[in-house]
């Protein structure tokens, strides 16, 4: 079985790297610079700008195919943004020509097999780079906007790209297969081929580990971004609403235990449940009730609810809207 090795902001960069060498390109992207010598990993991160606390959690899923919580507030969403931007900016801009050259070197142009293996590449890398481009095109600048509160695109949200956000290796790996078990190569051509078919495997190793962090890391973390935003512009919208109306003027002349009364109605007690919660009577928590209703003109539990958001008795998260 695997021991797995969950890496901490004090180990240093360079063990990390020498037990993980898959990791290199990782650094790329995140901006981390080479040369940083025996350094920890927070030193690193810190001298390059990073997030120490999100690298770390990209490393170790990685590794150990750990996720974060939807509920993890550590997470810096700006950096998640520049890893994935660069990794698209690697892969399209770097191994797709890469890996066409090594291939197209690789196949006899007498081969009319071997030109159709390579039209099939052509495909899988048009298909790939559309991918990419929606990505940066609609699913970044939607994430701009939350992270800079204004959302665009009304429509879209992070569960539309879930829905759409399928396997970009399943065309590689087909490839893979069809070079396998159809191609044959002469001696002048095999070892060439067999370094590409590495390749090809490295990439799309590296393909599925991308899909999974955008899949089990991003996705939550906007999914978190998306309903703090939510909650914002309601209870917005509530205190618009409400002041607009002239209610909840009159919070001060309200007493403790009348407060205490309201707390308990938005809560969803009876007055005999709020009588015994609070070591009263009924009948007293009938008189506060009169009290309240004169003092706020508010009369159903829906605007006392609203009453209790507003002025901070509640949180609007445990309230069921």
């Amino acid at each position: 079985m695997k021991q797995l090795k969950m890496y901490e902001a004090d180990d240093k960069m360079i063990n990390l790297i020498r037990d993980n060498y898959d990791l290199l390109q990782m650094l790329g992207a995140f901006g981390i610079n080479l040369g940083f010598g025996d350094k920890t990993v927070r030193e690193t991160c810190n001298d390059n700008d990073v997030d120490t606390y999100t690298f770390l959690v990209v490393v170790n899923f990685t590794i150990n195919g750990y996720g974060s919580s939807e509920d993890d507030e550590q997470l810096s969403i700006p950096t998640l943004m520049h890893y994935l931007e660069a990794s698209h900016a690697y892969y399209l801009d770097f191994q797709l020509p890469f890996i066409r050259r090594e291939l197209e070197e690789s196949l006899n142009p007498d081969d009319s097999l071997g030109q159709l293996i390579l039209r099939f590449y052509d495909e899988y890398a048009h298909e790939i780079r559309r991918h990419m481009q929606y990505e940066q095109r609609v699913l970044f600048p939607y994430v701009q906007g939350l992270i800079n509160g204004k959302p665009t695109n009304g429509d879209y949200n992070i569960e539309t790209f879930s829905r759409q956000h399928g396997e970009a290796d399943k065309k590689l790996r087909e490839l893979k297969l069809l070079i396998i078990k159809y191609l044959p190569s002469d001696g002048l051509h095999n070892n060439k081929l067999t370094a590409c078919l590495h390749d090809i495997y490295h990439n799309e190793a590296w393909l599925r580990q991308h899909g999974q962090v955008e899949d089990h890391i991003f996705v939550p973390a906007i999914r978190r971004l998306e309903r703090k935003l939510q909650q914002s512009d309601v209870t917005k919208n509530i205190t618009e609403m409400v002041f607009k109306n002239g209610v909840g003027q009159s919070q001060d002349a309200l007493s403790e235990r009348e407060k205490d009364v309201i707390v308990a109605l938005v809560q969803g007690m009876a007055n005999k449940e709020i009588a015994d919660h609070l070591c009263i009577s009924v009948n007293t928590v009938i008189t506060h009730r009169r009290n309240i209703a004169r003092k706020l003109q508010i009369h159903s539990p829906a605007g006392l609810t609203i009453y209790a958001i507003v002025n901070g008795l509640v949180d609007i998260s445990s309230v069921k809207l």
